[in-house]
């Protein structure tokens, strides 16, 4: 008998982390759903382990639990840009961070050339 129940919840959290990544706008909200996206492939890796006979022991555990150790320093590194975006934004809307353009101050000021100084 497979077991088809934790299957079925971990695309459901996949499904919501899914659409928290999406449709969410506040940067903390969509770390929220990643680390329930990473909690959906533990689900299924330690699900698999326990019914398809591998030649590593507990291997989906051991998976799991190195799929943990990243998803905390996601964590931290998330959280730490987050924490600067505040900082210099006001706020931590994702909406509002452009990738390819400098920061706001800099923009603003006009930048010297060596030969003018």
């Amino acid at each position: 008998m497979r077991p088809v129940i934790p299957y079925v919840v971990a695309a459901l959290l996949f499904g919501a982390g899914v659409y928290g990544v999406l449709r969410r706008r506040n940067a903390v909200l969509v770390l929220m759903a990643v680390e329930l996206m990473l909690n959906a492939v533990n689900l299924i890796l330690v699900t698999a382990d326990t019914t398809v006979r591998a030649t590593l022991p507990h291997g989906g555990q051991v998976f799991a639990l190195f799929v943990i150790v990243l998803a905390a320093a996601e964590v931290g590194v998330g959280l730490a840009i987050v924490l600067q975006l505040y900082r210099l934004r006001s706020s931590v809307a994702v909406d509002t961070v452009r990738l390819d353009a400098a920061p706001a101050s800099e923009l603003d000021e006009p930048r010297m050339v060596a030969h003018e100084r």
